[in-house]
């Protein structure tokens, strides 16, 4: 009798463990399904406009997945001279690239200032880029028409940098800000005792060891202005101002549907380097994970 009562708990613990192992089973089966779905979801489409960018003809009604023969001539049309899509693509490039610069430099003496100071209006100002990250885009279509325009600047790359940039601030300032906001201040207080100024704590102490933030801006504000369709068509008037989605556009607008297997291949050459700047930045991506992981 007395025996009974130990095997009667142990067979409760080892039921207890079963449920637990069966839980966690199914939580796993259930996190690998939506892992697969959504990958479907994401490479599928890549992976059949690749497919399309290499299929010979121009309909993508008999495009597989896998082109049974496989051709690149889509890419050769891109490059011999029928379309402009090299000067396309370094209106793009240029554009995105001059984004990226300014958007890092602007944001980071902004972020800077938001996290390591208090002054007058900082809360106000915080409130400001919060509002604006709420208005859409195509709400100041109308505005930004009408003042660059003004300002004689209406088919000008220098125009969408501006507008690039602008819009750019309030949602990376935040994001850098909040980065900042973890970095010790001691720091910034020993590098005071040893005579640093603002300026240098901010470009030898602050700057380095926001390496992972910094990417996250940096490849934010770059891929931002290479897929813009809406801004750049409100400011863009001649072909040889067109960046990429919109010569893209007009490559299948102008035939209807004779050159939409060419435009899969421009489609595809768009990513080459939003993927290069990635894997130049892959490492401080991992840095900032590990710092984060390190910190909690």
């Amino acid at each position: 009798m007395f025996r009974s009562q130990p095997s009667a708990q142990g067979s409760s613990i080892r039921r207890h463990q079963g449920s637990i192992r069966r839980e966690k089973a199914i939580r796993l089966t259930l996190s690998w399904l939506v892992i697969m779905m959504v990958s479907v979801i994401i490479i599928y489409p890549l992976v059949w406009t690749v497919g399309a960018s290499l299929n010979a003809g121009n309909s993508l009604l008999s495009t597989a997945i896998i082109p049974e023969n496989l051709s690149f001539q889509h890419y050769a049309d891109l490059f011999n001279g029928q379309v402009n899509y090299l000067s396309w693509y370094w209106n793009s490039m240029k554009i995105s690239f001059l984004t990226m610069v300014l958007t890092l430099i602007s944001v980071s003496f902004t972020a800077y200032a938001f996290s390591r100071f208090r002054f007058k209006g900082r809360q106000n100002g915080l409130m400001l880029f919060l509002l604006l990250q709420m208005i859409p885009q195509f709400s100041a279509l109308i505005a930004i028409f009408v003042l660059s325009q003004l300002l004689g600047l209406i088919n000008s790359h220098l125009a969408l940098v501006l507008v690039y940039v602008g819009g750019m601030i309030p949602m990376n300032t935040y994001l850098m800000k909040g980065y900042l906001d973890a970095i010790p201040r001691d720091l910034d207080e020993s590098a005071r005792m040893d005579g640093a100024g603002n300026f240098r704590i901010f470009i030898e102490i602050i700057m380095p060891l926001s390496k992972p933030i910094i990417a996250v801006v940096a490849l934010f504000s770059f891929t931002g202005p290479l897929g813009d369709f809406i801004l750049a068509s409100t400011i863009l008037r001649t072909p040889d101002k067109y960046t990429l989605p919109i010569g893209l556009y007009n490559l299948v607008a102008q035939k209807m549907g004779a050159s939409y297997t060419t435009y899969a291949a421009g489609a595809v050459l768009i990513a080459v380097p939003i993927a290069l700047l990635y894997l130049m930045l892959q490492k401080y991506f991992v840095s900032g994970l590990t710092s984060g992981s390190t910190k909690g």
